[in-house]
Parts: C-alpha cells; structure tokens; sequence
C-alpha cells in the first residue's frame, strides 16, 4: 500500500454535507454520449462503456505548499480530496474483484492539473476532467463556487452500462468513500 504524504484530518472538526437532493434524479439516468479527456490520454464516453462503472467526483486536489483558496475547509464536504482518491486506490483490486470494470476519479480541474495529482498519488486509474462543465451542465450535477471557480461536490456514480444505478451523495468522510462502495457492492451481490 502506497502512503500519501497528506495527513488524515479529523473530519469531526469539518462541517459535514447535508443532504440537499441534488442528485435525486440521476438514479435510472441514461447518459449522454460527452467524452471527457483522461490523465491517461484517453477520451472517455462514459455512456458507451460496458459493464460497471464507478465515477467518484470530488472538488479538487490541492497541491503540496500551496494553500488551498481562503475558508475552504469551512465549506461543508470541501475537504479531503486526496484522502479520497487515495482510498479509491487502495481498494482499487477490491474492486476489481467485485465487479468493477471501470473506475475513474472526476473533477471540474483541467488534465494537467489532475495528471500531477494521479502520478504523485500512484493512481492505477484515470482521472476525468469535465473543465468545460459540459457533463455537469447536461447531468445537473451539483456545484459550489469559491475562489472564482466551479467545483463538484463530492458524490459517487455507480453506471452499469451508461445507466446511472446507484448515486452516493453526500460523501462523507471522503477517505471512507471507497470501503463504503464496496460494502454496497457486497450488500446488492448478496441479496
């Protein structure tokens, strides 16, 4: 298991998301064909791929000395990017396993932003970016502004073949996003 260098923060000390219903009506949503580019290279027409997908969204990563913009960990489920994506990771074979076929990271930051972050990280998958907000804007995912640019709010997609199947929202705490993935994927192949 690869270490991140980012302490764990203590996530009772941050303001927790609430529930806004802001993705009650992507359950059973067919996607629309938008490729996104891949820190891999890639395009990716999530719509188009076969079998199951799991797509975690996130604000955005910080950089390692660089402050993140002013209030930001007051801003309810802001924090914890790099916990996340590094959960995501280290579940990534877990995953695999229960019938994952694809998994990427997403966020609103441009590709080469993202590619710093999924190589210091050591992510064996790809992170998308949706920099022009086309799929957000087409899904009407949920956004926050600050510091003058548009975020996602952190939630997960479950897609089984372009269809939106399952959504968690909110996500907290972000460093146990992956493992609550996974206790949903074992809870639905045994019912």
């Amino acid at each position: 298991m690869i270490e991140s260098s980012i302490a764990t923060p203590d996530w009772s000390q941050l303001p927790a998301p609430e529930d806004d219903g802001a993705t009650r009506h992507l359950p059973g949503m067919r996607l629309p064909s938008i490729p996104l580019l891949a820190t891999n290279g890639a395009r990716v027409d999530l719509s188009s791929l076969p079998g199951r997908t799991i797509v975690y969204a996130y604000p955005r990563t910080g950089r390692p000395g660089v402050d993140n913009p002013v209030g930001w960990d007051m801003i309810p489920g802001a924090r914890g990017c790099t916990p996340q994506s590094c959960s995501f990771r280290d579940h990534y074979e877990t995953l695999r396993q229960l019938g994952v076929d694809h998994l990427f990271g997403l966020s609103t930051q441009d590709t080469a932003y993202q590619a710093e972050a999924a190589q210091r990280l050591h992510l064996p998958f790809a992170i998308l970016s949706d920099e022009h907000l086309q799929f957000t804007r087409a899904l009407n995912l949920p956004t926050f502004t600050t510091a003058g640019m548009t975020l996602l709010k952190r939630f997960t997609l479950v897609i089984d073949n372009g269809v939106v199947t399952h959504v968690f929202y909110p996500v907290f705490p972000p460093d146990r996003s992956a493992a609550d993935v996974i206790a949903w994927l074992l809870k639905t192949r045994n019912a």
